[in-house]
C-alpha cells in the first residue's frame, strides 16, 4: 500500500503527522484507504526539533495533522515546522489538520492589554504557509475569519447525537447549556434529538482568574429529569462539575457531560471522579490516556470524521454535508477510541 493516495485527474493526497498523537493519523489514514507519509523527526539537545518528509510531496495536496496537547506549545511548533518543510518542498497545497484547535478559548479581549491569541494562531499557520485550516468545534465559530483563507470548520456533533440518541429515555431528558454562549449549540442538540426541553445555568466567570467561574441558577425545568449537559471542552473540569452540583441541587434525576475536546488537565479526572455525572462522553480530539480514563467515561474516535473531511476536501466537495452525519463508508462498528 502506498503512502501516496492517486487521486483523478492527477493529484495526489498525503497524509503527514507530528508526534503528539500519530494513533490518530494512522486510524484516519485506514479510513481514507491511504498510510501515513513517514518522517524523521527528533529534538535536539537544547530542545529545538528536526523533521524531514522521507518522500516526495511535490505537487501533492499535503494535510498536516497534530494534536494540540500537552506540550502544546512544542507541539504547535512542531506543526509550523512541518508546514515550512512542505512548502519548501513544493506541496501543491497545505492544509492544517487541528482537531482541537489550541489557544481557541482566547477569541476576544476581555481586559485591557491582553492578546487575543487565537487570531495570532491563524496568522502563525498563514505566515508557516498554510493555505486552509480544518479543525473540529472551534471554541467559538467566528474565529474562522481570523484566516486568510478556507476553514473548514468540522463538528462532532453528529457523531455524539448518534452515540447519544440510545443512551436516555428521550422523553424524560433535557438538553443544558452550561452558559449562555452555548445556548446555541444547545438548542440544536434539542432540535436534532426530536425537540427536547432546554435549560441553561446562568453563571459568571472572573477573567483575572483561569478556569473560574460560578453558577448561580438554572434557567429551566431540571427537577426529575435525565440532563445532558453539552460543551465544547472540559479541561480542569471545574467548571462543569460545578454544573453537575447545581443540576442535583435543583432536582435532576442524573446528569450526562458531553463534550468534544477532553483536555483533562490538573485535578479534572479526580474533579470528575468525584462529580456525581452519570456518563462522560469525549471525543478524542486529543490523546486520553488509560490512567485519565474513568469507568463511567466514554470516548469517541474522531478519525471517521477527519477522514471524511479531508476526502471531501481533496475531491474538491462539500464539507458542510459532514453537519448531517459521516457518510456510510466512514460509519464504523467500533466507534471508541
Amino acid at each position: 500500500m502506498s503512502a501516496v493516495l492517486e487521486g483523478t485527474p492527477d493529484k495526489r493526497l498525503a497524509l503527514v503527522t507530528g508526534r503528539a498523537y500519530p494513533e490518530q493519523a494512522e486510524e484516519t489514514a485506514h479510513y481514507l484507504g491511504t498510510e501515513v507519509l513517514p518522517t524523521t523527526a527528533y529534538d535536539f539537545a537544547n530542545g529545538e526539533m528536526y523533521v524531514r518528509f522521507t518522500e516526495p510531496v511535490r505537487g501533492a495536496d499535503v494535510f498536516i495533522m497534530q494534536a494540540h496537547t500537552q506540550p502544546i506549545n512544542k507541539w504547535i511548533m512542531e506543526q509550523l515546522i512541518m508546514i515550512d518543510a512542505a512548502k519548501r518542498a513544493s506541496a501543491r497545497s497545505i492544509t492544517v489538520v487541528a482537531p482541537f484547535f489550541g489557544y481557541s478559548r482566547q477569541d476576544k479581549k476581555h481586559l485591557g492589554r491582553e492578546p487575543i491569541t487565537a487570531k495570532l494562531m491563524f496568522s502563525l499557520l498563514e505566515a508557516a504557509g498554510a493555505d486552509r485550516v480544518m479543525t473540529v468545534d472551534l471554541h467559538a465559530a467566528q474565529e474562522q475569519g481570523f484566516f486568510n483563507g478556507p476553514v473548514d470548520h468540522l463538528t462532532a456533533m453528529p457523531v455524539l447525537l448518534d452515540y447519544m440518541r440510545n443512551r436516555l429515555p428521550l422523553d424524560n431528558t433535557t438538553i443544558v447549556s452550561p452558559d449562555a454562549g452555548r445556548i446555541k449549540v444547545s438548542e440544536q442538540w434539542a432540535a436534532k434529538l426530536g425537540g427536547l426541553p432546554l435549560a441553561f445555568i446562568h453563571k459568571t466567570r472572573d477573567t483575572t482568574r483561569p478556569n473560574h467561574a460560578v453558577a448561580h441558577g438554572i434557567i429551566g425545568d431540571v427537577k426529575g429529569r435525565d440532563c445532558v449537559v453539552v460543551d465544547d471542552m472540559i479541561d480542569t473540569a471545574g467548571t462543569i462539575c460545578e454544573a453537575v452540583r447545581t443540576l442535583h441541587e435543583h432536582g435532576a434525576k442524573s446528569v450526562t457531560l458531553v463534550a468534544t475536546h477532553g483536555l483533562l488537565s490538573g485535578p479534572a479526572v479526580e474533579r470528575l471522579r468525584d462529580s456525581g455525572a452519570k456518563e462522560i462522553v469525549l471525543m478524542d480530539t486529543v490523546p486520553i490516556p488509560e490512567e485519565k480514563r474513568l469507568p463511567n467515561m466514554t470516548v469517541l474516535s474522531t478519525a471517521p470524521l477527519l477522514a471524511a473531511g479531508i476526502r471531501s476536501v481533496f475531491e474538491s466537495r462539500s464539507v458542510s454535508n459532514l453537519l448531517n452525519g459521516l457518510p456510510e463508508d466512514m460509519r464504523t462498528r467500533n466507534i471508541y477510541a
